[in-house]
C-alpha cells in the first residue's frame, strides 16, 4: 500500500471528483482531500492509498496532468521532516 499526495488542486475539487480520476488506474484504498473547517473548500492537497504498481501508474499518468485548469502534483507521499512528539 501507498499513500500519494495530491496536490495544485482547485478549491472547488470534491472526493467524488478525484475517485473518478484516480480509480481508472486501481482500487482507491483511502482518500482524504484536507478543507477548509469554516468554508468546507478543498485546500488544494490531499492524500490518496493505492497498491503499489497501482499508484505508480497513476503518477506516472496524473502528475502534470491538467485538472480544471490546473496542473495536477502527484507524487509518493514524504515524510514529514518534524519528528512527532
Amino acid at each position: 500500500m501507498k499513500k500519494l499526495f495530491i496536490g495544485n488542486l482547485p478549491s472547488s475539487t470534491t472526493e467524488q471528483d478525484i475517485t473518478d480520476l484516480f480509480s481508472q488506474y486501481g482500487k482507491i484504498r483511502s482518500l482524504q482531500l484536507v478543507s477548509d473547517i469554516f468554508s468546507g473548500e478543498c485546500k488544494g492537497f490531499g492524500f490518496i492509498e493505492m497498491e503499489g504498481h497501482e499508484a505508480r501508474i497513476a503518477i506516472t499518468n496524473l502528475d502534470g496532468k491538467d485538472f480544471k485548469g490546473k496542473p495536477l502534483r502527484v507524487n509518493f507521499e514524504k515524510p514529514s521532516s518534524k519528528g512527532r512528539r
